[in-house]
């Protein structure tokens, strides 16, 4: 089936022609984002391309209800996009369509109006002259639903409009609205407006302009409208102050609590309660105190309606009135809070003394309300008769809330219970049964309501309080590990496994409360044996972190190590991949919750294996985390453990044949080349000193070499001596011969230097450690060959006669001339040992010297 596309480009100015071209195609139209696509019968695609503004045009007018809707749904999108433009030619068609439209079209046009006044797309001038009349004209429409959507747009306009124009174009309209002849839904609008508006404006102009419409409205012969006005009384009271609330608003407060209809002085009592912080003590006491006692009494006889509203404030208005409450007026309250804790749970009500009837399930369902509320305000009632007070006054009630037979009515119990422990503080201990009771509950709603602050219920429950001895929370932990151990298990059997979650989560804090060997054998391997079974992820993370605590505070070397042992052997190393992906898991808790220096010595090279592993899944996941594996590394102490690191990233980008691993592996290696490894200085200073040591320990070795070569020397020179003398005629005297073993003694010197160092000058001014280990060796094998071969010289001349020395006239010539040569090449070669001491360090100068030393004690031996 072929499939041919048309492709046309229309003018701003041609919209009657894309109306023309919509009425001609048949079938389906599909709207998209700045092109109209319409499909016919011929599956022939049809695509206009045209702007954001003129399609939007073309379809408000073209009447179709559910692409008008589309606009208006994108109307916040075109303010953003071209504010002018919309304003000029959408606004207008949209405000003409609003008259006709549906209820979705209203409903999503109040939205958006209300959008494009929170995102600012234009002035506030602007959007008062644009969008207000709109929304004004559309507060009364006939459907209920859509009249309150633009309600609530009117209201969070008029916090944002300036005071001038809220005054002009809401405030003074709203005097005739509010009339008697106008529609009961224009007079509820009107009650609402005026709540708002009272805090808007000044007390004296509240006082002048809105008050008596007002009490004009309280009077209203709808209830619903008094109902409505008297809610919004709570607003004006605060907008107008304490003098004109106590002289206006609390007058009509008292006459509309004695109204016929229920739902309005249920309204006025709970903006009688309030308003509690706004009256004065006499106020309180005169006024206040009768009609609450009032509604007390009237709720169980004859205004069951009330009873609901009366629970929920009840914990309020108590500790509201506390002050001015008589002791037998505190103890009335009292009681009538437990009345309200166990109503319908009695065979009998209250106002049928005689009889028993079949209570409906609306009634039911009103004391289970009851009840809940008496829950919720229990904490405030434990501040009402004082926490020291508890066990005499309240707990029997706290034991039946508890144990109410409705989840609601315990799970509220669940949430209050952390408020209830701290208010307790030292007493807390009378409530552990409690907590066991809930943590058993057979609702997992009232487990998952209390496992959020178990944390420090437990912390409570073991450490608070001076009166709480240690052997009472030593003999309180039996009862409670049992139960933690039965909420895990039925929160495991369940289907809700984000509490599931949620529990293992919250049982990190154990190690705080219970004693380490009960943790290991109740509690541990527990947490293992979910990583390893459990199929939801979410789940066995939160049993490996919670498993991670655990080991983090073992402080058992044995068990450690079994712990450990376990999650390698069958975690890292077990069959299923699904294990060791659950292993890499385990390892980055580790690292986060251990010091890097256990996570190198324990599980460095069983993640490292991992890069053999057959299932890509697990290597991508390996590759991911190898740049926090590098992370726990210090240099020197970790440095084979680096190249192991790095033996394996080179077999992966050799080895890898899975393209997206191969892709994460490259991402990898750029990380890692840009990651800095720490360096751990006192080991680093450890190695330094040793590496000085040892380094001082071979230039020892090497001096005392040269010091023993030189001995040598000396005694292969005396050697030679005595030959040479033997041969001669012996016509010599002691005191020539003497001078010629000083000329040859001084010309071993000169050769000592001069061979090596004849380039002196050239030696840079160094004095490292390297320049003298490098230097100073090869100066002592330079003069140590020198020597010797002079002397072997010397040794082979004596064998040839007396060609070795000559005449005693020409010796005397020689060793008058040679005196003076040895001075000059003597002074000489001190000049350039002088310049080699400049270029070499202090230890090579002491060095020098001390050859220079043993030189000149070898050559006074010969005199």
């Amino acid at each position: 089936m072929g499939l041919t596309v048309r492709l046309g480009l229309v003018p701003l100015a041609s919209s009657e022609q894309l109306l023309s071209q919509r009425k001609e195609v048949l079938g389906q139209e599909y709207i998209l984002l700045g092109f109209v696509l319409f499909s016919n019968e011929s599956h022939e695609l049809v695509i206009i391309i045209v702007s954001n503004v003129l399609y939007v045009y073309v379809f408000v007018s073209s009447g179709q209800d559910i692409q008008g809707t589309s606009v208006v749904a994108n109307l916040p999108v075109l303010m953003r996009q071209n504010p002018a433009e919309t304003l000029r030619r959408v606004l207008p068609k949209i405000r003409e369509v609003l008259h006709v439209a549906g209820v979705e079209m209203q409903l999503t046009a109040a939205v958006s109006f209300l959008t494009v006044l929170q995102e600012e797309s234009v002035s506030v001038h602007t959007y008062s002259h644009s969008f207000l009349h709109i929304i004004l004209q559309n507060l009364e429409h006939r459907d209920a639903g859509v009249s309150n959507a633009w309600l609530e747009t009117l209201l969070a306009v008029i916090e944002a409009l300036p005071k001038e124009t809220v005054r002009h174009e809401i405030l003074n309209p709203l005097v005739s609205k509010a009339q008697l002849s106008q529609t009961l839904q224009s007079r509820l609008v009107s009650c609402k407006i005026m709540g708002k508006v009272a805090n808007k404006f000044e007390a004296h102009i509240v006082k002048r302009e809105v008050l008596p419409l007002v009490k004009s409205l309280c009077q209203d012969v709808e209830y619903e409208v008094r109902t409505c006005m008297c809610r919004q009384l709570e607003h004006v009271a605060r907008g107008i102050g304490t003098e004109l609330t106590k002289t206006v608003v609390l007058p009509e407060l008292v006459e509309l609590a004695r109204d016929e209809g229920s739902s309005v002085r249920l309204a006025a009592f709970e903006t009688l309660v309030n308003l509690l912080d706004m009256f004065d003590a006499d106020d309180r006491s005169q006024t206040v105190l009768p009609l609450v006692k009032s509604f007390c009494e009237k709720s169980f006889k004859t205004d069951e309606s009330i009873l609901v509203s009366l629970s929920f404030h009840l914990g309020k208005l108590c500790n509201g009135l506390y002050g001015i409450f008589t002791p037998e007026q505190h103890l009335r309250f009292l009681e009538f809070y437990k009345k309200l804790s166990t109503l319908g749970l009695q065979q009998e009500n209250g106002h049928n003394d005689n009889q028993l009837h079949l209570q409906t399930l609306e009634q039911e369902n009103k004391y289970i309300s009851v009840r809940k509320n008496c829950a919720y305000n229990f904490p405030a009632m434990i501040v009402f008769v004082d926490p020291k007070n508890f066990h005499l006054e309240l707990y029997s009630i706290f034991f039946c809330l508890c144990h109410d037979p409705e989840v609601p009515v315990r799970y509220t119990m669940a949430i209050s219970f952390f408020e209830v422990a701290k208010l307790l503080n030292s007493d807390v201990y009378t409530i552990h049964k409690e907590l066991v009771t809930l943590l058993q509950d057979e609702s997992l709603e009232v487990l998952d309501a209390l496992v959020g602050h178990l944390p420090e219920i437990l912390e409570l429950m073991t450490n608070g309080g001076e009166n709480n001895g240690t052997e009472s929370k030593l003999l309180s932990i039996p009862d409670l590990i049992p139960a933690l151990t039965t909420a895990e298990q039925r929160a495991a059997t369940s289907l809700k496994w984000r509490t599931h979650e949620k529990l293992l989560q919250k049982y990190a804090c154990l190690p705080h409360i219970i004693p380490s060997d009960q943790i290991y054998y109740r509690f541990l391997h527990r947490m293992l044996t979910i990583v390893l079974t459990n199929n939801v992820l979410p789940v066995q993370k939160a049993a490996a972190r919670t498993l991670c605590v655990y080991l983090r505070y073992n402080r058992k070397q044995e068990q450690r190590h079994e712990v450990i042992q376990k999650l390698i052997e069958q975690l890292g190393q077990g069959k299923s991949y699904w294990n060791r992906l659950r292993f890499l898991d385990t390892c980055e808790f580790i690292m986060e919750l251990f010091s890097k220096s256990f996570f190198c010595k324990y599980f460095f090279l069983p993640v490292l294996e991992l890069t053999h592993d057959p299932v890509a899944n697990v290597r991508m996941k390996l590759c991911c985390l190898l740049p926090k594996v590098k992370s726990t590394l210090k240099i020197p102490t970790d440095k084979h453990l680096l190249q192991q690191l790095e033996l394996c990233i080179r077999k992966l980008l050799c080895q890898e044949k899975d393209k997206d691993v191969l892709t994460i592996v490259k991402r990898t290696v750029l990380e890692l080349d840009r990651m800095e490894i720490s360096v751990d200085a006192e080991q680093l200073q450890k190695e330094k000193q040793k590496n000085e040591g040892r380094s001082t320990n071979i230039n020892d070795k090497i001096f005392e070499k040269k010091r023993r070569d030189s001995k040598t020397s000396s005694v292969l020179s005396k050697s030679v001596n005595l030959s040479i003398s033997g041969s001669s005629s012996g016509t010599l005297a002691g005191k020539e011969e003497k001078k010629s073993k000083l000329v040859r003694s001084q010309s071993f010197s000169t050769q000592v230097l001069h061979p090596k160092y004849s380039n002196i000058d050239k030696c840079p001014n160094k004095s490292s450690a390297t320049g003298y280990t490098s230097s100073v060796p090869g100066m002592g094998k330079s003069c140590v060959l020198s020597f010797s071969d002079d002397s072997f010289r010397t040794h082979s001349a004596g064998n040839s006669g007396n060609a070795a020395f000559p005449s005693s006239s020409s010796r005397n010539l020689f060793n008058s001339a040679d005196q003076k040569n040895n001075g000059n090449k003597e002074s000489q070669s001190r000049k350039m040992s002088i310049k080699y001491l400049n270029c070499i360090g202090s230890e090579a100068k002491e060095d020098v010297k001390h050859f220079w030393e043993k030189k000149r004690k070898l050559s006074m031996s010969y005199f």
